[in-house]
């Protein structure tokens, strides 16, 4: 075990016996990549304001609470001023950097008004607040736009880099289609932007090889971040029929940890988010996440009068937050681990920021 703690380049059947880590191993596991965190970014926690902004959505994942199928929603979309307001809070707070997500949508409307929004953010801001999207497949040439309105960091999640699970958890036609869904991925790399994904982990019918595989996935792609977190069945989706047919929710924790464990000994540089979803299953699991290397925490800026219409799973933690609550409590609960936020920072990738370093012929 310490041999593989300590391996430079993990090949499959070593990310394998790593994830079937229990016990001793799986504390030595984590004690490891705590420690190459430590190396490499040091105890600071990066911020990013979240702020859900519609929960519309054109796709029928058959995981998520905010499908378009789901009826018992109730629909929302921010207003412009609601947004605006959301980045304003976020420099009062001295977040560096917000997240705008929300369900998938492509039409032209919606795409306009996001590069609108962006370039609003960055005036009133003074271009200090760094943004991050998290919209779903779009065109390359949508993405450009975005990007050139100021958006520099895209979180599209594979959840799943197995074709065959992903089509267990996603409808198969022509509005969830596992290749276009990478060809994006591909695009947001080509275009410059830091590029993040992330799977759910302890879905039914997937398997610690399907694990593996996902974190060979990311190292492959060479992404800036991850967000892993633990599935929860959603009551009112088609994957709830499989609900007692998934590890429990500590077995799915504690997966959860191990896969941010063992990549952060395989891309030692990236940023990873605690996700909010840890601490819906524990209490501590934000913290715990944080311990096993994770560096990035997103609070939530929605206003909360929204919260309760974006579950895409359900008992979500600090639904009723507000966010000053949330900041002085995030400041607590990281000095509790001898860990920093770090504000006032768009909280760059290093991982990216080193890749993209200009060379003295520049």
């Amino acid at each position: 075990m310490e041999e593989l703690l300590h391996k430079d380049h993990l090949q499959k059947e070593d990310i394998v016996r790593l994830l079937s880590a229990t016990g001793e191993e799986m504390r030595q596991l984590f004690a490891r990549a705590l420690e190459v965190k430590l190396q490499y970014l040091d105890n600071k926690v990066h911020l990013r304001g979240l702020i859900e902004y519609s929960n519309r959505c054109r796709k029928s994942c058959l995981y998520c609470g905010v499908r378009g199928p789901n009826d018992k929603v109730h629909r929302y979309t921010l207003t412009d001023e609601e947004v605006l307001d959301c980045a304003r809070q976020a420099m009062e707070l001295r977040y560096g950097s917000i997240a705008i997500q929300s369900g998938e949508r492509s039409d032209k409307a919606f795409t306009d008004k996001i590069t609108e929004l962006v370039r609003e953010i960055k005036r009133l801001s003074d271009g200090k607040l760094g943004i991050t999207l998290s919209l779903g497949e779009q065109t390359e040439e949508v993405y450009r736009q975005w990007f050139e309105a100021g958006a520099h960091r895209y979180l599209l999640r594979i959840e799943a880099s197995n074709e065959a699970l992903y089509y267990k958890i996603h409808p198969h036609d022509d509005r969830h289609d596992f290749q276009r869904r990478l060809s994006c991925i591909d695009s947001l790399l080509k275009l410059g932007y830091q590029t993040g994904t992330g799977v759910m982990v302890g879905l039914p019918f997937q398997t610690v090889e399907d694990l593996a595989d996902d974190l060979l996935f990311f190292r492959r792609k060479d992404v800036a971040m991850v967000g892993m977190g633990p599935f929860i069945p959603h009551q009112d989706t088609p994957l709830y029929a499989y609900a007692d047919q998934i590890p429990s929710d500590e077995e799915r924790l504690n997966m959860t940890l191990k896969m941010i464990a063992v990549l952060r000994l395989m891309l030692p540089e990236i940023n990873m988010v605690a996700a909010t979803a840890d601490q819906t299953l524990d209490p501590m699991g934000r913290e715990k996440a944080i311990m096993v290397g994770a560096n990035v925490i997103m609070p939530n800026l929605t206003p909360t009068g929204h919260r309760e219409d974006y579950l895409i799973y359900p008992d979500k933690a600090c639904v009723g937050d507000k966010p000053e609550e949330c900041q002085s409590c995030l400041d607590i609960r990281m000095h509790a681990i001898q860990h920093e936020i770090l504000y006032d920072a768009w909280g760059d990738s290093l991982a990216f920021t080193k890749r993209h370093a200009p060379t003295v012929s520049d």
